[in-house]
């Protein structure tokens, strides 16, 4: 095949993708102070981009050196595994830090390690089944007529994935709209209690709603495009299309690690000391409340 620059272009974005969130999974992995239920679904989040990076990097090696329509019905497989897996575990991440601040008292309980779990699993369970599509017969090799705007994925397949994406979005949505209003009501009570001045809340009500409108816009210019056209889009629409859309998608892996990992300051900590060759795995930490992160 004639090496097409997009693909070069999403191959360069996978290797960036993969190298960042493997410092994030090899950081949270062998450092065992980092088990609460936060980090856990930040390493989840960090996994499924780590895969999505390397999935991008193999459909690239495979389509231009092994080309093989089976092989690349597991590449497929794959990235819609990973990036499934990636907006269900922003999912779980939104609601975390819904409950650590609705549910204050209790968060920090048994109860709470058992939710995590939960939502894990069916973060991974459903990934997988998603995955697993393409590969147990639901493709386009046998007729193209039926293929999306993303081959070999038929068009069924890709309106059930973008309904899933619009149905997390507003769930997200509705959550960091309740996280505010609860940050907000936060912040003024200990204005009042502290007898802070007036300006002091106002900056650091601003400076919330900043960050989870900066979170928020992130996720959504990233994939919204994307799941817009995949339902507009049919298989006769130019290739250059999907990859306008896809290439931001994939921008999100990108912007993952920093917005949900390197902003927190124990991973900063763990970092730093790794560069200066003093790291140790057990170094104590604050307890944080995922609202913080």
């Amino acid at each position: 095949l004639a090496l097409n620059p997009w693909d070069v272009v999403l191959c360069v974005s996978g290797t960036v993708i993969s190298c960042e969130n493997a410092i994030v999974v090899v950081v949270i992995f062998y450092t065992p102070a980092f088990r609460a239920p936060m980090f856990l679904l930040i390493g989840s989040l960090a996994t499924a981009d780590l895969l999505a990076g390397l999935g991008l990097i193999l459909h690239f090696a495979f389509v231009y050196f092994v080309p093989s329509e089976r092989v690349s019905l597991l590449t497929v497989g794959l990235l819609v595994t990973s990036f499934t897996a990636s907006v269900s575990s922003l999912l779980a991440i939104t609601i975390d830090r819904y409950l650590s601040l609705y549910n204050a008292l209790t968060y920090y309980s048994e109860r709470t390690v058992t939710r995590t779990y939960i939502m894990l699993i069916l973060t991974w369970g459903a990934s997988v089944c998603y995955g697993l599509l393409p590969v147990m017969g639901w493709n386009c090799l046998k007729e193209p007529s039926a293929c999306s705007v993303v081959k070999p994925l038929v068009k069924n397949h890709l309106i059930v994935l973008s309904v899933s994406f619009f149905m997390v979005f507003a769930v997200m949505l509705q959550l960091y709209v309740q996280i505010c209003k609860i940050t907000c009501r936060h912040a003024h009570q200990i204005a009042i209690q502290r007898h802070f001045l007036a300006s002091s809340h106002y900056v650091t009500t601003r400076k919330g709603i900043a960050t989870l409108a900066v979170i928020l816009g992130a996720f959504a210019s990233c994939w919204l495009p994307f799941a817009i056209y995949c339902l507009l889009g049919d298989y006769s629409h130019p290739a250059l299309y999907t990859y306008l859309t896809l290439l931001p998608a994939t921008y999100n892996s990108m912007i993952n690690p920093v917005l949900y990992a390197f902003r927190n300051q124990e991973i900063q900590k763990v970092l730093w000391a790794v560069c200066c060759g003093c790291f140790s795995p057990t170094l104590p930490f604050r307890s944080r409340s995922p609202s913080d992160v």
